[in-house]
């Protein structure tokens, strides 16, 4: 870790579960991390984008829910000329 990063960690101290702990035991055993405070951070980063990637799909679906029927008719519309696309797309093997 480079000085930088070092100055702007925060310190703290608190107890957690020994499955939490064996968790973090775990990432740094497979290398994924390098010590306890990288694997605390990893853990956090790996929820933040499940927690963005759930409230991503809540806003969709409620986009979804409060179209008017202009509005799906519109976006039928435009998924199947991007299905038409798609389906023009030549992929080399």
């Amino acid at each position: 870790m480079n000085t930088s990063a070092r100055l702007t960690r925060q310190k703290i101290s608190t107890t957690i579960s020994t499955t939490t702990l064996s968790y973090l035991e775990k990432l740094i055993e497979r290398d994924d991390v390098r010590n306890l405070a990288e694997a605390i951070d990893f853990a956090i980063d790996r929820l933040l984008v499940f927690e963005n990637r759930e409230r991503l799909e809540n806003d969709t679906a409620a986009y979804f829910a409060n179209l008017t029927e202009k509005e799906a008719s519109a976006e039928r519309s435009l998924e199947a000329a991007l299905s038409q696309s798609a389906a023009e797309i030549e992929v080399d093997s």
